[in-house]
């Protein structure tokens, strides 16, 4: 029988993940596109760092800065009663920083091709920025976007190393695809594991035909 657990909890992280990739990085998307600042090479390296870094050193990074023995993990646990490793919240933090980087990157490239003057006309007929940036960049930077998003949810599906690291590997808990398949092949199950990988390499498919078109 096919445990359909790991399905589900990739789905679960990949939307909240994605949701926080669109959210969040809408923001610094623009930020890097429409504003210059000291710094800002600083950022946009520090934003594209999970494209260059292997993912086991990302969730090693995770690791130390939400684990309890560091200090926001501690006042996380101690303060609020909120524990974020080992748990499915875990595997969606490691997947939004996994996934940031895919959405900034077309969606700022979207939004510097907005032609500005549209975006001055606006100001100049009282709008003001939240305004303009629903009104015009947005709408004109949509492609963009929408493929930004798409990329981001893709990579979130597909994420194992920091989620191994972050969620770790329990059954019904954390067990995400990729670490199913994982583990999958680690026990000879290979019946599991080919169907697994083919589930997920029909999804990558049909994600890269979609922003294709």
């Amino acid at each position: 029988m096919i445990d359909l657990f790991p399905l589900y909890l990739t789905l679960k992280v990949s939307i909240v993940a994605t949701f926080f990739s669109v959210f969040i990085g809408l923001g610094l998307a623009w930020l890097m596109a429409r504003k210059e600042f000291v710094g800002k090479g600083f950022l946009d390296a520090l934003i594209m760092q999970p494209l260059v870094i292997p993912p086991t050193v990302l969730g090693y990074y995770l690791l130390v800065l939400l684990g309890r023995s560091s200090a926001l993990g501690r006042v996380l646990e101690d303060v609020l009663g909120i524990t974020l490793v080992f748990t499915w919240i875990g595997a969606v933090i490691a997947a939004f920083v996994a996934s940031l980087p895919l959405f900034v990157r077309p969606a700022r490239a979207a939004i510097e091709g907005v032609d500005k003057n549209l975006e001055n006309a606006a100001r100049l007929l009282g709008k003001n920025e939240w305004d303009v940036l629903k009104t015009i960049t947005i709408p004109l930077a949509w492609r963009g976007i929408v493929a930004g998003s798409i990329m981001a949810f893709a990579r979130a599906t597909g994420e194992f190393g920091a989620t191994l690291m972050v969620a770790g590997n329990i059954p019904g808990m954390t067990q995400t695809l990729s670490i199913a398949i994982y583990d999958a092949v680690q026990m000879g199950n290979t019946n599991m594991a080919n169907l697994l990988v083919g589930i997920i390499t029909l999804f990558s498919f049909l994600v890269i035909y979609f922003v294709s078109r």
